[in-house]
């Protein structure tokens, strides 16, 4: 087996990261900032929106079990794939949606998944699909975020319940047996 890495931004990415961390296959979820141009940039600096990051995760995958293109299907029906640099309450470019494809095949599952999920909307989507870039890690109290202090952050609270509902309804047969 080896790992496979996806690179997604759907806006607050202890949001995104939450429900990744559901899904059989997936090995590991780290959340970061991608897409900018400030070396080694804080989570203060990437909120200023100053450094054009987003905030991303890092999703490592074992291919045999999901596909990358799974993980895409899941990743535009857990956030609104139509709004532009925002999430909800969260705005600003660094909660853009975002596909950061790590090679060609992943640009064109990106591309397909893109053409895929239109039907699902009445209105554009506005996901950049952007080149891969240097992965910076969040600080550590933004890792497994939801199993710690989220689950008494009133925002995860509002968000991340929904999303995992969500999930387990258009994506149950994808959870992990846990």
């Amino acid at each position: 087996m080896s790992t496979e890495y996806a690179v997604l931004a759907g806006g607050c990415f202890w949001c995104t990261e939450a429900v990744y961390k559901q899904i059989d296959g997936v090995l590991s979820v780290e959340s970061g900032y991608t897409g900018g141009h400030t070396e080694n940039p804080t989570y203060r600096e990437v909120c200023s929106g100053e450094t054009g990051h987003a905030e991303a995760i890092r999703i490592g995958f074992d291919a045999s079990k999901i596909a990358y293109s799974d993980l895409l299907d899941i990743f535009f029906a857990i956030h609104d794939p139509t709004q532009l640099n925002r999430q909800g309450n969260d705005i600003g470019t660094q909660y853009r949606s975002a596909i950061f494809p790590q090679n060609a095949s992943q640009r064109q599952a990106a591309e397909d998944a893109l053409q895929r999920a239109q039907a699902d909307y009445s209105d554009p989507l506005v996901t950049a699909i952007e080149p891969a870039s240097i992965w910076y890690a969040a600080e550590g109290y933004h890792q497994d975020y939801w199993q710690g202090e989220g689950q008494q952050n009133g925002y995860c609270l509002a968000v991340i319940p929904p999303k995992l509902q969500k999930l387990k309804k258009q994506f149950g047969s994808r959870l992990t047996k846990a």
